[in-house]
């Protein structure tokens, strides 16, 4: 599978995933810390992370279904279709939590609001190993395309060193 968006190259979504994932695990981080006592503003931090995270995922979701739309129909078609479901779910989750934190004045986290965000983030961690079962799949594909170094191209100016592995 070749992927519409791209950079140099790489496909746009398995790098963009990492973020809303990550800032959704700050989130609770900074919620844990609220209910568990820390100061206020704790609470506000954690809701605006989760705000942020929530606008990465609607962000990287639009650059799934774009590859998704070249994706075949069989066994990795499905794969890319539960991690794409598996994300909306977590991200749902934290959308629910956000929604009810919004009318508090303070915004911070109660005890069952945390539950729920690690609920969001056990789900998430789903996403996580299909996403890797996704990549492992398209990777089997490309074995007609030039793989390790000599698939980069040469780009001049270029501020990144590549240096090989040692054998």
């Amino acid at each position: 599978m070749e992927s519409r968006l791209r950079v140099q190259g790489h496909p746009i979504q398995p790098m963009l995933v990492t973020f809303p994932f990550g800032l959704f695990v700050s989130a609770a981080v900074f919620d844990l810390a609220d209910v568990a006592g820390g100061p206020a503003f704790l609470g506000e931090v954690g809701y605006w992370t989760a705000v942020a995270a929530l606008v990465a995922a609607a962000l990287t979701t639009v650059a799934g279904m774009v590859d998704l739309w070249d994706v075949r129909a069989d066994r990795t078609r499905r794969t890319a279709v539960t991690f794409n479901l598996v994300n909306a779910a977590m991200a749902a989750l934290f959308l629910l939590t956000c929604l009810i934190r919004a009318r508090a004045p303070q915004r911070g986290a109660t005890g069952v609001e945390l539950a729920t965000e690690v609920l969001a983030l056990a789900v998430g961690s789903v996403g996580v190993w299909l996403g890797a079962r996704l990549m492992r799949q398209f990777d089997r594909r490309r074995t007609a395309e030039p793989s390790g170094f000599e698939a980069l191209p040469d780009i001049p100016g270029s501020t990144v060193e590549i240096i090989r592995p040692r054998a």
